[in-house]
């Protein structure tokens, strides 16, 4: 990334989607963290009714792609539809795309890179129950964007409003480019959906069902494919809660077989978002606990071993 920018490779950014009131969906501010020091990145005018969502990642360029899924009094009688926020690595809006019939409650999102000219982003809706791909043109100097064509790649997966989550339907993404797979966390089902030819696809599919698993996911919200190719994911309690297994992030292969399990918080309700950092040759993991408001890095040198809280 050019030298100048605010935003600088190994930050760690994070979306708030309640207020000062921890009222739901209300949240204005996008902050940056970086060797431990807090700062804000990005604050949205509150006129515009901006909740950010888990829906959160940074291209190649630095541009940073937000979704959010405002409500006006932070109940889910009030939701509305949302967009997908761009803003440059200086943290200022380039621009924004309100679009209701394909950018619907944008939950969760996952960034394939193609090459240093163009990307796509893979968004899943909560509120309509499908997933869209949007194929980007990048620039690098100064670092902005264009969106040069969207598709529906993903369709009727099960959704709902809920008083106490808000929203639950399909949420966290996580893309492998080895496969060309898309991979969707469903938070009504407690359930794991594949989307295949995910760059390539123009039509919408139904998905393939990789897994369900009533044991360990409890209300599954973000999702990403750590180095060993497993999937980590972090679980809500918004459904299927069990007090035995609060806050949890969950490993499974691949193939949908369990791993491991480890708690961010001793209550429900605290394990959002999470992500990975190239940290001088190794991976840091990043956790965020919603309770605690809270997040933890840990450095790690790789994912080959199971899953532990002592990482």
């Amino acid at each position: 990334m050019k030298s100048g920018y605010v935003l600088q490779p190994g930050d760690l950014l994070i979306s708030n989607f309640n207020n000062g009131a921890n009222k739901q969906g209300l949240g204005h501010t996008i902050v940056l963290i970086r060797a431990g020091v807090q700062s804000l990145f990005f604050t949205a005018d509150p006129a515009l009714n901006v909740g950010w969502s888990g829906g959160l990642g940074i291209l190649s360029n630095g541009v940073v792609v937000a979704g959010n899924t405002p409500t006006t009094d932070g109940t889910p009688a009030t939701l509305l539809p949302g967009s997908l926020f761009f803003i440059d690595p200086n943290g200022v809006l380039l621009f924004q795309i309100v679009d209701p019939s394909t950018v619907n409650g944008p939950w969760g999102l996952a960034i394939a890179q193609k090459d240093d000219d163009s990307a796509s982003v893979f968004v899943s809706n909560v509120l309509s129950g499908t997933i869209i791909r949007l194929d980007l043109r990048l620039w690098k100097h100064p670092a902005r964007v264009s969106a040069l064509n969207t598709y529906t790649i993903g369709t009727g997966f099960s959704h709902q409003t809920d008083p106490g989550a808000i929203a639950l339907g399909p949420s966290g993404l996580a893309y492998s480019c080895e496969k060309d797979i898309l991979y969707v966390a469903s938070s009504t089902d407690n359930a794991v959906y594949t989307i295949a030819n995910a760059l390539k696809a123009t039509s919408p599919s139904t998905g393939a069902l990789l897994f369900a698993d009533l044991t360990h996911l409890h209300g599954p919200v973000n999702m990403l494919i750590a180095a060993n190719g497993n999937l980590l994911i972090s679980n809500s309690d918004g459904s299927n809660v069990d007090t035995a297994q609060p806050s949890e992030i969950v490993e499974f292969t691949s193939a949908g077989n369990f791993v491991n399990q480890f708690s961010v918080d001793p209550n429900p309700g605290g394990s959002f978002g999470i992500g990975l950092l190239q940290v001088e040759g190794g991976i840091a993991f990043a956790a965020v606990d919603d309770n605690a408001a809270t997040a933890t890095v840990w450095n790690t040198l790789n994912f080959t071993r199971p899953m532990k809280p002592d990482w």
